[in-house]
């Protein structure tokens, strides 16, 4: 999956045709995300935690990118236990 889909899904963003958002290459649509992040989070998660005001955009676009597979594949588990727990998961 590309990941500036990855990180439009990640910001319910409706995106059209193969142009995503500029996650990649503009602070102005990447900050938005960190904000979401640290929101999230209720803090700086672990990926983020080793970007500063110094660093580069593809530095902090590629830590940005690890926290939502992190971020979604836990968040799946959890679905998945969830549905386990609560017997809606019907597997034989």
């Amino acid at each position: 999956m590309n990941d500036n889909k990855l990180i439009a899904e990640f910001m319910s963003v409706e995106y059209t045709g193969t142009r995503v958002k500029d996650y990649d290459t503009s602070w102005d649509w990447l900050m938005p995300v960190v904000n979401k992040i640290e929101m999230e989070c209720e803090g700086v998660p672990l990926q983020l935690l080793d970007c500063s005001l110094y660093s580069e955009i593809d530095e902090v676009y590629q830590a940005v990118v690890e926290f939502i597979k992190t971020y979604n594949s836990e968040r799946s588990k959890w679905n998945e236990q969830t549905r386990i727990e609560e017997g809606l998961d019907h597997k034989g």
